[in-house]
């Protein structure tokens, strides 16, 4: 599991994350809602070991091993991964090679089944993310997800910059990365939850539209560097929608 205790975090000596407690066991999927500049993508950041977020207090525990100060590579050799959401170009890199790079000591024996999966074929053979469109990032970043098959993922705004014809195959992708599957009914597709799901995901989003096509455990929010609210995602986006982040905080904290 991933197990967060009393994190503190500051980014050029300004404090930007209080006190956060979160857990994500085995199996479950957390969706994580809040304003720009609350910190999300600044949480993801941490978990996933960049230097220039400063952890001044409390831990990061993953599969039972402390993690709170161990560098990029070993987080991501422990079974943590990331799709980021303005991931850079990497000129003289292609693709193909940094699909490879991300199965480490995984063998892809096919690497064109695999971009298959994302319809990313075409793209195998030109450098990482040159003249990508938005959409074409996303399926990149998946792809390289399916190659390190990591057991906790994170996921920094996937709606981000993708239009209607790809949400829906990036919505899908990330579900069969989280070990859901699509079950077909008389009404409509709908996402099932396997008995056995052992992956964990993060995923952080403004407009919802993840939840058409990912099944998600739990939501939470992110405010001014203060998790809270943490309870059904639906429920959240609907109260956000409504009276607004600051307001849905504050009842939330009134409750309790």
């Amino acid at each position: 599991m991933l197990l967060i205790e009393d994190l503190q975090v500051e980014l050029a000596g300004k404090v930007i994350l209080k006190h956060i407690d979160l857990e994500i066991k085995p199996g479950e999927t957390h969706v994580l809602f809040g304003p720009n500049g609350s910190g999300k993508t600044s949480l993801l950041m941490t978990i996933m070991g960049y230097p220039q977020y400063k952890v001044t207090g409390g831990r990061i525990v993953f599969k039972g091993v402390d993690i709170t100060h161990s560098p990029i590579n070993e987080r991501a050799r422990l079974g943590i991964g990331m799709s980021y959401q303005r991931p850079p170009t990497i000129h003289g890199l292609k693709t193909r090679q940094m699909v490879q790079l991300c199965a480490g000591d995984k063998k892809v024996s096919d690497v064109e089944e695999l971009a298959a999966r994302v319809h990313f074929e075409s793209f195998l053979d030109r450098d990482v993310n040159a003249g990508f469109s938005g959409g074409e990032i996303k399926r990149s970043e998946l792809l390289q997800l399916l190659a390190q098959d990591p057991d906790l993922m994170l996921f920094d705004e996937p709606e981000s910059g993708v239009d209607l014809e790809n949400i829906a195959l990036v919505g899908h992708t990330i579900a069969t990365l989280l070990q859901k599957e699509i079950v077909s009914t008389s009404a409509k597709s709908r996402l099932q939850v396997l008995k056995e799901r052992t992956k964990m995901g993060f995923i952080i989003t403004h407009t919802g539209y993840i939840l058409d096509y990912v099944d998600v455990d739990k939501g939470q929010v992110l405010y001014n560097g203060v998790l809270s609210c943490s309870t059904n995602p639906r429920e959240i986006l609907r109260c956000i929608g409504e009276i607004g982040y600051e307001e849905c905080v504050r009842c939330t904290i009134d409750a309790n």
